[in-house]
């Protein structure tokens, strides 16, 4: 199941978070976000239990978007314990961030 995260989440369940942690950084007006939404709900079925998976909206979570800088959308970054590992902008096929996860599991 995605998450969806805000400002105050974000902290809590990504930056002291234990394990893998995969944030989509998007926003409802988005296109290619809307193309990436089934991409990243078919990453958090297969890797349930696994990887955390969260959403979060750049319009309502202004501080964190700014704080990792993320100035095009959108932007999927993966975590480990709370640490920013890799960064992928744009529309981005499952299998290269399916790749990119297993490196941290």
């Amino acid at each position: 199941m995605v998450e969806v995260l805000t400002d105050e989440t974000f902290k809590s369940q990504v930056e002291n978070g234990k394990g893998v942690a995969l944030v989509d950084f998007y926003a409802d007006w988005c296109m290619p976000c809307k193309m990436m939404a089934p991409i990243i709900e078919e990453i958090a079925k297969e890797y349930d239990g696994k990887v955390f998976v969260g959403k979060l909206n750049v319009d309502n979570a202004h501080d964190t978007a700014v704080e990792y800088r993320v100035m095009s959308i959108p932007t999927m970054i993966i975590f480990k314990d709370g640490e920013k590992k890799e960064e992928f902008i744009g529309a981005r096929d499952g299998s290269e961030l399916k790749a990119a996860i297993a490196k941290y599991i």
